[in-house]
């Protein structure tokens, strides 16, 4: 069994943000960068079944700039197989990610596609599920749990979720589309010889012409601003005052 798992350059979760002073984006200059970490804990899974004797190879996929080869080799680190890269300097939207990943999933024919459920940047959340539609794909999302199991031949996929009344388990058939949540699992310390090692694996680089898709994008970012700073809080001394400001002030009661 193969799996493909997308993963992508993100700005590094412990690094604090800064708008850019005319307001069109983010400040990455000089920032570091680093794998989503949606996307870590998808590719860990997948080394964990590869590990486990279910899947054969593991194949991660990264679309963006030439320094995603970087986040490619963290995967491979990880305990992937090989990697491809589609390199583009566009502005990637998902919709636009989704149609590349479709292209891969007819070319590479994988049995399971396992992703992060968002990434940290944009929290889009909508590359999987756009992936299952245009591939016509089962998914499950949100997975705290996957499973492979082999009924008669027909290797299926139990997932358990969280959802807003609970949990529930779906039951796939594949090939299907899953995006991992936190509790997946916690992704492994990568150590030097395993990084060693991933610089000798294979990784193609490919362009989205190659793979017959407009990555143009469709959406137009008017404006990217800081959210409104909060105002210090004030100590009252007693219940009394704290009702009358409730109701005069913050206008609550």
């Amino acid at each position: 069994m193969k799996i493909l798992v997308p993963v992508k350059r993100v700005v590094d979760y412990n690094v604090k943000v800064r708008v850019k002073s005319d307001g069109t984006g983010v400040d990455i200059a000089n920032v570091k960068m680093s794998m989503n970490p949606f996307d870590e804990i998808a590719a860990e899974e997948a080394v964990r079944l590869k590990e486990a004797g279910v899947a054969a190879e593991v194949v991660v996929v990264s679309a963006g700039v030439t320094q995603c080869q970087e986040t490619l080799r963290t995967a491979l680190a990880i305990g992937a197989d090989r990697a491809i890269l589609i390199e583009s300097n566009e502005d990637l939207q998902p919709l636009a990610v989704a149609k590349l990943l479709k292209a891969l999933v007819d070319k590479e024919q994988p049995q399971l596609v396992i992703l992060g459920k968002q990434a940290i940047d944009d929290d889009s959340n909508q590359t999987g599920q756009m992936l299952a539609a245009l591939a016509g794909l089962p998914q499950a999302t949100f997975a705290s749990r996957v499973a492979i199991v082999d009924e008669g031949g027909q290797k299926r996929a139990t997932v358990a979720r969280e959802v807003d009344g609970g949990a529930e388990t779906l039951t796939l058939t594949l090939p299907a589309v899953v995006t991992t949540d936190l509790r997946l699992n916690e992704p492994r310390y990568v150590t030097l010889p395993n990084i060693m090692k991933a610089k000798k694996k294979p990784l193609e680089t490919i362009k989205p012409e190659d793979l017959g898709v407009d990555v143009a994008p469709r959406l137009k970012t008017l404006k990217v601003a800081e959210p409104p700073k909060r105002s210090a809080g004030v100590m009252v001394p007693d219940v009394q005052t704290l009702v009358e400001k409730l109701k005069t002030e913050a206008k609550v009661l």
